[in-house]
């Protein structure tokens, strides 16, 4: 789906001070038999901070995700979420925190109000909220639903309703809105938008859309193989790589490696769809370049274009991957 580039500025990056501090990662380990998925890795999320959590299967983001949480111990380091720690005070932190994860399963028999009845006397929570809740996330009309019969995106506005039925302090989202159409995805942004106005909520988001990290998240953290590649705002990034524009461009005829070095250009060359893309930081110097040594080597494109550098770009960049939705 294409998105112009006026979509995503509706969110700009914030500044903070070290009295904004909710969650501190320092210096976290943590390993599965051989396999070490997270490696020293530190940071810090702010009151009312959106980040987006980007990685490739595997990175080690969904590891991080649940130490921060409290599912997982770290094997060295430390996590203080409001300068708590899990060991002392689960209690406090399971009331300021919401959590959803990719997959929710619920009681097929049960009504939509029902759900949340049953999850918001977990927190002693009066009637009340429970009809805030259903206008909140605009699940008022499937109330007496029952949940086998919801749509998968009236679903996961039903699991993010149970997220933050206690007014969570820190939300953490796996995929909230993986396999949902255009439509039921841009409606979780809205409410997620909502709750960070409304709530003063921190974020912690996992996607796999670009688009959606873009346009929810001030702050984007890139992770591959259990270690942080690269954070910051959309254009810091870009910025700080000098990632100005792209080149995309395919050979008619064409079935090997290709190969081009110049300059300080990036060369991403897919075999298997037989295209590629070049990365570079003056498109007015090194497109003539570029096309001169094409032309040197007989070949014929049969696509070709010229563009800014996205974020996507710039993941496939630093991991040599793409994510898949």
């Amino acid at each position: 789906m294409f998105y112009p580039e006026s979509y995503f500025t509706n969110i700009k990056m914030e500044k903070y001070s070290q009295d904004d501090i909710i969650i501190e990662v320092k210096n976290v380990r943590k390993s599965f038999k051989k396999v070490q998925a997270v490696k020293e890795i530190s940071l810090t999320i702010h009151k009312d901070e959106f980040v987006a959590l980007l990685g490739p299967n595997g990175a080690g983001k969904t590891t991080l995700v649940e130490m921060i949480e409290g599912i997982q111990k770290p094997d060295a380091g430390e996590i203080l979420i409001k300068g708590m720690h899990w060991k002392h005070h689960s209690q406090e932190l399971h009331n300021i925190i919401g959590l959803s994860l990719q997959e929710t399963k619920f009681f097929d028999k049960l009504t939509t109000y029902e759900t949340l009845e049953l999850f918001a006397s977990f927190y002693k929570l009066k009637k009340q909220r429970i009809d805030e809740i259903l206008d909140l996330v605009n699940l008022t009309e499937k109330r007496k639903s029952f949940v086998v019969n919801l749509s998968g995106g009236q679903r996961q506005k039903l699991a993010l309703g149970i997220s933050i039925l206690n007014e969570p302090q820190i939300l953490l989202l796996d995929e909230p809105t993986t396999g949902l159409d255009p439509v039921a995805r841009r409606e979780i942004w809205q409410i997620l938008l909502n709750l960070k106005t409304e709530f003063q909520t921190s974020l912690i988001l996992t996607t796999h859309y670009m688009e959606e990290a873009q346009y929810l998240c001030p702050r984007i953290i890139i992770m591959d193989e259990g270690t942080i590649l690269a954070q910051g705002s959309l254009d810091q990034l870009l910025s700080d790589r000098e990632c100005g524009q792209v080149i995309e461009f395919s050979f008619n005829n064409y079935f090997g490696d290709f190969e081009y070095a110049h300059d300080d250009n990036k060369l991403i060359w897919d075999k298997v769809q037989k295209s590629g893309k070049l990365i570079v930081t003056d498109i007015s110097k090194q497109l003539p370049a570029f096309i001169n040594y094409v032309q040197e080597k007989n070949l014929t494109f049969n696509n070709f274009q010229c563009r800014k550098t996205t974020l996507d770009d710039l993941f496939v960049s630093l991991t040599g991957k793409r994510l898949e939705n």
